[in-house]
């Protein structure tokens, strides 16, 4: 649903007048200096020569978005001085699981987050969804656990987005273990059988996350030290939302790209909806859910050509050196400790691969050793997973077989959460930790 920029604007500025408690001292007319239109200082550099200029729409689009939280969510998470953040937790939690109307006494903010949930928007085809959700069953279950460290380095890339990490304790190897844990939890949880229905465990995950985003908004808009406005602009944006949510359909419109398609196959195109609305349930505007190929690839390198591109190893350096170094798995046993420390190494090139440009070596500067043994281990293992999903792709593709596979899918993604853990998707102000002073002389005037 295209909505026009004018509208945008209003939806952004409303923000003020809605939580004055959070954004009474936002200027929303300021251009944070996380932005800019300067595409060789941008995390898109080293990418700029492969692809064309963003349509001029998408880049205003992304522009206004990137001062965008989360309005319904927000207002629920400003209710934490009233009730608590442990009784909005369990409030919301049972709202998805019974229905709003068995909260006593719901808050009208709850209210209005859940019935915002549950609208099906106009393009919504919930039969492309579960298909899409079937299809991600299988990367989910067999993929995943390989990688998810490696991809949740993502985050950390750049000190404009990691920020947010860094200052509610994502810095202790505890608490990061925790956040990779959750992060698998909530993309494993999603593609469950019926996940995404209301009262179903992926819908409520996603309100979930919505809530834990609003509260560090809250927190840290209220006035955190170390958060500069004018630097970082609002925590966590919607814009800052894209990355996970599609980057698997960006990956594949991209391939398409080089291919030389520009239509989705039938399985292509429901695990593409099954992703946008995911999306759409952590509250992703509808603007920014692009349905084609070329519309993924657009939208999605405006959000990379946005941002400034600035590692600092005291906030993005020491993210990945605590995750890197968290351990994972549930509890000690010498299987596990194997496993993690075979994970750990896969991790590695994953890193280096997909946000390194293949710098082994600028891994090895912010503390992450990478060495022969790394690629031994991962050329071991990840031809053994490839093999193992084409042998689950054929299964599932011949009569007779398709519904034992998915049922054996779907087993195992339930050991699998099992093993992540009980995920909370809390965040607790009393672990904040302020951010280092911003160095005004050394920030970039372009």
């Amino acid at each position: 649903m295209q909505v026009s920029l004018e509208h945008v604007r209003q939806r952004i500025a409303f923000q003020k007048e809605a939580l004055p408690v959070m954004y009474g001292e936002v200027d929303f007319s300021a251009v944070p200096e996380r932005y800019t239109e300067d595409i060789s200082v941008s995390s898109m550099a080293a990418y700029a020569g492969k692809f064309p200029p963003p349509p001029a729409d998408m880049v205003a689009r992304v522009r206004a978005y990137t001062m965008l939280g989360d309005v319904t969510a927000d207002a629920y998470a400003a209710l934490m001085p009233k009730y608590g953040f442990k009784r909005l937790v369990g409030m919301l939690q049972q709202a998805c699981d019974q229905g709003v109307e068995a909260v006593p006494d719901a808050p009208p903010e709850l209210v209005a987050l859940i019935r915002e949930m549950e609208v099906k928007p106009a393009w919504l085809n919930m039969d492309l969804v579960r298909k899409g959700g079937a299809l991600n069953r299988l990367p989910m279950a067999i993929f995943a656990p390989w990688t998810i460290r490696g991809a949740f380095l993502a985050t950390f890339m750049n000190k404009y987005t990691a920020l947010p990490m860094a200052l509610t304790g994502t810095l202790s190897n505890t608490t990061a273990a925790k956040r990779v844990n959750e992060t698998a939890t909530f993309f494993t949880v999603t593609t469950l059988p019926g996940a995404l229905e209301p009262r179903g465990e992926g819908f409520k995950a996603a309100a979930m996350v919505r809530l834990m985003h609003s509260m560090v908004r809250f927190n840290v808009l209220r006035g955190m030290k170390g958060w500069d406005k004018s630097v970082y602009g609002i925590p966590i944006p919607q814009v800052d939302q894209m990355p996970a949510g599609l980057i698997d359909v960006f990956l594949l419109a991209y391939k398409m790209n080089e291919e030389g398609r520009t239509e989705f196959t039938a399985d292509e195109r429901a695990r593409v909806e099954f992703s946008r609305y995911r999306c759409f349930l952590l509250g992703l505007p509808e603007d920014l859910l692009m349905d084609t190929p070329q519309g993924i690839i657009d939208i999605m390198n405006a959000r990379s050509a946005s941002i400034r591109q600035d590692f600092d190893d005291a906030t993005c350096g020491a993210l990945v050196r605590a995750t890197m170094a968290a351990f994972l798995p549930p509890d000690l046993s010498p299987a596990n400790r194997i496993r993690n420390a075979l994970e750990r190494r896969v991790a590695k090139l994953v890193l280096v691969k997909n946000f390194l440009g293949g710098n082994a070596q600028a891994a090895r500067d912010m503390g992450v050793p990478v060495g022969p043994l790394d690629y031994a281990v991962a050329l071991a293992i990840l031809p053994l997973i490839a093999l193992k999903m084409a042998l689950y792709g054929l299964a599932l593709k011949t009569p007779g077989l398709k519904t034992l596979a998915d049922r054996r899918l779907v087993a195992k993604i339930h050991r699998l959460l099992k093993r992540y853990g009980h995920a909370e998707f809390t965040t607790d102000s009393e672990a904040y930790r302020p951010a280092a002073p911003v160095n005004a002389a050394a920030r970039p005037t372009g």
